[in-house]
């Protein structure tokens, strides 16, 4: 998992589908889905530099405001899963980004799931803005990732569709 974000996606490392996470269907659960994302949203956490060492120091994390999943392939018991994320927009207290779930040996497209995130002052529970070094990596990141083209699921509707 590097902290390189200058021509890419980012790299948010590699999970592999264990026997707890399967379900009755013989496949991985929808909870097991979130749960392989947050890992991922951890690592990219880690590089944009909200580790555990800034919660303790600053005071202040990341909560999920919203998340949209789409599970398009099946994953089973031991398949090897690989995380990117992408950024699609930035503000001085909210990331929107783009997580992609990849069976890592098969390198078909698995899941996607689209988030919001809010930076927040844990002593006094409400949103605060990033602090400078922290803003300064996701402008980096946000201009890396602006020409990328904007992920067929992102902003979806759910709606079933009546003719």
């Amino acid at each position: 998992m590097t902290a390189s974000f200058e021509t890419a996606e980012l790299d948010l490392g590699t999970q592999a589908v264990l026997e707890s996470w399967i379900d009755y269907n013989g496949h991985m659960n929808v909870a097991y889905y979130v749960m392989a994302f947050d890992h991922g949203v951890d690592q990219f956490m880690h590089q944009m530099g909200v580790t555990p060492q800034y919660l303790e120091r600053e005071k202040s994390s990341t909560f999920t405001l919203e998340m949209h999943i789409n599970y398009l392939r099946e994953l089973r018991l031991g398949d090897p899963i690989r995380l990117t994320c992408q950024l699609l927009n930035v503000d001085s207290k909210r990331v929107h980004y783009f997580l992609r779930m990849f069976h890592s040996g098969e390198g078909y497209l698995a899941a996607t799931s689209e988030q919001m995130m809010i930076h927040v002052d844990l002593e006094s529970r409400r949103s605060s803005p990033f602090l400078p070094a922290i803003s300064e990596t996701l402008s980096h990141m946000m201009a890396a990732h602006r020409p990328l083209p904007c992920p067929d699921q992102a902003g979806r509707i759910m709606s079933i569709r009546h003719k």
